[in-house]
């Protein structure tokens, strides 16, 4: 199962490189400036070394079916960045990375407002931006990560993961992504977790020719053979072209959206804020 899943993020890598070579889109837009290679290139070269990773965030609602309480209602908010260890590049044309990111659940309607769910989630990687025609076009990512949520006792929750994935940008406004990882599974208390939190991940994303809306859906594959999936969809509204700041929406369902309750399922309806990396958000 696991090699079938690794070879078909191979040929949609390949397909991307070789199909969509010409595209206008592999010249990147962000907001009203277009990005060449060289700028790019000098980017992953010479730019700052601290960066945003994955979508920094800090969004509040309620269960969607059951009836809403204060204890089904909560905050969720992320913070993900990345920070460039090399100065120079490596073999490959690689660079390495320092990956961090920290998912946290708030009960903020409860009293004495806890934080019922801490997910840590360090990770350490390469990172090979992708060039094809001396057009940018995306990025593959290695990593080892490890996740866990801190606590101790049967609320304990941990897994380590191997990870290979890519980020394909495919015209000017689609992008398509995918994950794949080999689990090294060493918490005792979540032992079926690849039942409930997957053993890869697809998706894709479209951003508006104003660059001012964007919309993504992340299907993350249960194991096992049946058609599981959990589902994230995410809409997202610029509020400036000066600013990276967007109004957002993320609707959230079923498992492993949280380590502590990750065989649970959740269908959950948040809005909130959101801050995105420049070129295209990892997942």
């Amino acid at each position: 199962m696991m090699k079938k899943v690794i070879y078909r993020l191979f040929v949609a890598v390949m397909l991307c490189l070789f199909v969509y070579p010409e595209a206008d889109a592999q010249i990147v837009a962000v907001g009203d400036m277009r990005i060449n290679t060289d700028s790019v290139r000098r980017e992953f070269d010479k730019g700052p070394y601290f960066s945003l990773y994955k979508d920094n965030y800090f969004i509040f609602g309620p269960a969607i079916g059951p009836k809403m309480t204060r204890e089904n209602t909560n905050a969720k908010f992320q913070v993900s960045i990345a920070q460039k260890l090399t100065k120079s590049t490596l073999p490959w044309n690689t660079y390495l990375y320092l990956f961090y990111t920290q998912k946290v659940f708030w009960n903020v309607l409860e009293e004495s407002l806890p934080m019922t769910d801490l997910n840590f989630n360090p990770g350490i990687g390469i990172c090979k931006p992708l060039f094809v025609k001396n057009r940018f076009i995306g990025k593959l990512t290695f990593q080892i990560e490890h996740e866990s949520n801190g606590r101790d006792s049967i609320q304990s929750r941990s897994w380590n993961r191997v990870t290979f994935g890519a980020n394909i940008i495919v015209d000017a406004n689609l992008s398509v992504h995918g994950k794949v990882w080999i689990p090294i599974i060493d918490g005792k208390n979540n032992n079926d977790i690849l039942r409930y939190c997957g053993i890869y991940q697809v998706g894709t994303s479209y951003i508006s020719d104003n660059k001012r809306w964007n919309a993504s859906v992340v299907l993350v594959k249960r194991s096992g053979w049946n058609f599981n999936y959990n589902t994230i969809f995410e809409l997202a509204w610029k509020l400036s072209n000066n600013q990276n700041q967007y109004l957002f929406l993320q609707y959230y369902n079923g498992y492993g959206e949280g380590l502590l309750d990750y065989n649970k399922f959740h269908s959950q309806l948040r809005v909130g804020i959101v801050i995105k990396p420049t070129l295209f958000s990892d997942y």
